[in-house]
């Protein structure tokens, strides 16, 4: 009677995180992570808290009935988005103590970590098929035979904006083309009025080819770049008034050549300054000075993709400010030569053409219908673009559980916040999964259920293969995976090994040469990504994966280092970039997006240190 009366106690477990931060800044010396957690735990009998008599601090047992797990996990994340700050002993490389970092100090002061995270972003609204919708459904049965009633419903949709958020292997493409397909042949809109868009030039053309298939041609399917490009090419001689072309990477070499002359530094002189003892120690110069290279570019890319002015950013610099202020400059350059010489990059054509459009609205095509492509993709001026473009009717199709490119401008939350954008726009959700068997979907469900986005669902039902390896170093690891590709009997285009780093690849690699296996190799840096042929296996990176499935996928090195993985940006980086998500999260959603590539079988392997903690005990109940 009296349990009946008494009710539940529930911790706003939402500012958990700052009262970690503030333990962190409280304790007066840097404190390893055992030692903040026994602290929080309020453990009176460690030998340390004694000695100092931390039992003193305010902050001491505050978290008494938090499981040391969900500490840790806190602890975790909050090293992740740069808020506490692992540091050497000054003594001892091999003893790591916490501090907090000025932007942990910014979070406490104006807490917005949980405002970055998806669930508390979007609101999932089951998709309702109405009367209407089914009358409508019977009277294009032809037309609509074999989808199911919500891609029917986003197939067919025709009052104002759409958001169709599409789960993984749900058929979004499919959804998109066969929309386009509609609004020809049956709301007799013209296919020149009609653009969609889409991210790569591969999807682009697979695109293409499935309106052709549809006997569906004249319609405008671009790439943000390709349809920029078009716009440069038409005006080219009101906007530049004289040749300019795309930058290569020869280009970006004689360009800092010059940069650095222009500051009196050689490469050495410039590596030496940008990097760490630890980074010096572990590359080689000619590795080092790419990174710098590609860090300068990126920097300019950077500023463009979130559509903002460059400014001298070493001014907000903390630390490190002699070399924010030597990249600084070399950017500054950079950005004067490329004007100078007529070099452009991808984002400096969209902006162009953007600033063009923008300037001259009789100039701007009309169309009546603006499908996107992987709208969780986009970055600022992308959207922008879309804003001048205008169009009545826009159709957008994406998936907030795969947004894994915010490391680079884009923001998950022009997808989440879709209906506060677009005024009566409808959501769509897609949420049959036509790839993966049953069990593979209730894994990837656990791996982001956090996330508060629903649930995918099986439509094939069967039962496929999930194991969980932890082997006694990488190499056994790599021995594993050769071996069961071995024996395995699929072709060998239908075999994945993904993996966190480009470093794991090439090592992969070699040993799949050793072996005789075919394969082929996806990284980050390559930009024409090839699939694989007959007899060939993939080996990619995450990131160059997203969007391709197989029937048997290996996600190697699932461990602490690699998921959430542990390399950062450099310190200069770090400052330029302003983080509009949660990076753990983001590093969850990749985690994702490779374990639901699997069709039928599933491995994931580990051959150094902790397995991840991205594998949760849910997860590992779907194995029993």
């Amino acid at each position: 009677m009296v349990k009946e009366l008494i009710k539940e106690f529930k911790r706003d477990e939402s500012r958990d995180y700052l009262i970690v931060l503030s333990a962190v800044r409280e304790i007066p010396f840097g404190v390893g992570k055992n030692l903040l957690i026994d602290f929080l735990k309020g453990n009176i009998l460690n030998k340390s808290i004694k000695l100092n008599r931390l039992s003193d601090l305010n902050k001491f047992g505050e978290m008494s009935f938090v499981s040391e797990n969900r500490i840790r996990e806190i602890i975790e994340n909050l090293i992740s988005n740069g808020l506490i700050e692992v540091v050497e002993a000054e003594n001892n490389r091999f003893m790591k103590f916490l501090k907090i970092s000025s932007k942990g100090l910014r979070e406490l002061a104006n807490p917005s970590l949980n405002q970055k995270k998806m669930k508390n972003n979007f609101v999932f609204k089951k998709t309702v098929i109405n009367e209407d919708d089914k009358i409508k459904f019977r009277e294009l049965d032809v037309f609509l035979n074999g989808y199911n009633e919500e891609q029917k419903k986003g197939i067919i949709f025709d009052k104002g904006n759409v958001l169709c958020v599409a789960g993984a292997g749900s058929g979004k493409t499919t959804v998109l083309t066969k929309r386009v397909e509609f609004l020809v042949k049956y709301r007799g809109v013209e296919s020149g009025k009609i653009l969609a868009i889409t991210f790569t030039r591969k999807a682009r053309h697979e695109m293409l080819n499935r309106l052709n298939l549809l006997g569906v041609e004249g319609v405008h399917v671009e790439t943000f770049n390709s349809f920029c490009e078009k716009i440069l090419k038409k005006y080219g001689q009101l906007i530049y008034g004289r040749s300019v072309r795309v930058m290569n990477y020869g280009d970006k070499i004689i360009a800092m050549k010059r940069a650095l002359e222009s500051l009196g530094l050689k490469r050495e002189q410039a590596v030496e300054k940008y990097f760490s003892v630890v980074q010096k120690r572990i590359k080689t110069f000619e590795q080092l000075f790419n990174i710098f290279l590609n860090d300068c570019f990126f920097i300019l890319e950077y500023f463009k993709s979130k559509n903002l002015d460059f400014y001298d950013f070493s001014e907000d610099a903390e630390k490190d400010k002699e070399s924010a202020k030597m990249i600084y400059n070399i950017c500054k350059y950079l950005k004067e030569h490329m004007f100078r010489a007529g070099l452009r990059d991808y984002s400096d054509q969209v902006l162009d053409a953007l600033s063009f459009l923008k300037n001259n609205k009789e100039f701007v095509p009309k169309y009546e219908h603006i499908l996107v492509d992987e709208y969780q993709d986009v970055n600022a001026m992308q959207i922008e673009l879309l804003d001048v473009l205008g169009g009545e009717n826009i159709f957008c199709v994406g998936d907030p559980r795969q947004s894994i490119f915010g490391w680079r401008g884009s923001d998950v939350n022009y997808i989440l916040n879709f209906e506060e954008r677009y005024s009566e726009s409808e959501v769509i959700s897609l949420v049959k999964n036509y790839r993966s068997s049953k069990n593979i979907i209730e894994f990837i469900n656990q791996s982001i259920k956090s996330m508060g986005m629903p649930d995918l669902e099986s439509f094939h039902g069967n039962f496929g293969v999930i194991k969980i390896l932890e082997l006694d170093s990488e190499l056994d690891e790599m021995n594993f995976v050769v071996n069961e590709i071995l024996k395995s009997d699929f072709d060998k285009k239908e075999i994945f090994v993904l993996a966190r780093t480009n470093r794991q690849l090439d090592e992969l690699s070699k040993l799949m040469s050793l072996h005789k296996i075919k394969h082929i190799v996806r990284s980050d840096e390559v930009v024409n990504l090839a699939e694989a042929g007959e007899g060939e296996v993939t080996l990619a990176t995450v990131h160059a994966i997203k969007g391709l499935e197989a029937k048997m996928v290996f996600v190697v090195g699932c461990n602490e280092t690699n998921f959430p993985c542990k390399a950062s940006d450099h310190p200069v980086i770090e400052m330029v970039k302003v983080d509009e998500y949660d990076k753990e999260e983001e590093e969850k959603r990749l985690f994702y997006v490779a374990l639901s590539r699997a069709k039928e079988k599933l491995y994931l392997t580990n051959g150094k240190g902790k397995l991840t903690r991205f594998v949760s005990e849910e997860m590992k109940s779907v194995l029993d």
